[in-house]
């Protein structure tokens, strides 16, 4: 499935910014969509962002949009989440995964095939 490694995560205070960058090794021709998801203490895995591994689509959850950006650099095999105005709300370990399948669910974690192992973002009020 191949390997993906979160980085880019800490500790901002309200209204900062963070990058997230996703590393992908292996099969990655065979990747349809890479995805941000996110999960607080205590709560479920959310849905952040997708984007298409060729393409230009891009899919973000309300509580974000405007406000994250998910771009990739193919040549380099890498994803990010560009984070700005941050709030206590978005903390939580964030993850990226890749999915190989045709689901349009782009927003179930569950269609995601390979995971990372996360980067923890804290934003201090």
């Amino acid at each position: 499935q191949g390997q993906l490694v979160e980085s880019g995560g800490g500790l901002v205070q309200t209204g900062g910014s963070l990058r997230l960058s996703c590393s992908v090794s292996g099969r990655t021709l065979s990747i349809y969509r890479m995805g941000w998801f996110r999960q607080a203490s205590g709560k479920v895995r959310e849905f952040v962002a997708a984007i298409r591994w060729s393409g230009s689509s891009t899919y973000y959850s309300d509580s974000v949009k405007g406000r994250f950006t998910i771009s990739r650099d193919n040549a380099m095999n890498m994803v990010y989440l560009q984070m700005n105005s941050l709030n206590p709300e978005d903390t939580a370990v964030y993850y990226c995964a890749a999915q190989r399948t045709f689901e349009p669910r782009y927003f179930d974690p569950s269609i995601y095939g390979a995971w990372g192992q996360g980067t923890a973002v804290t934003v201090s009020s």
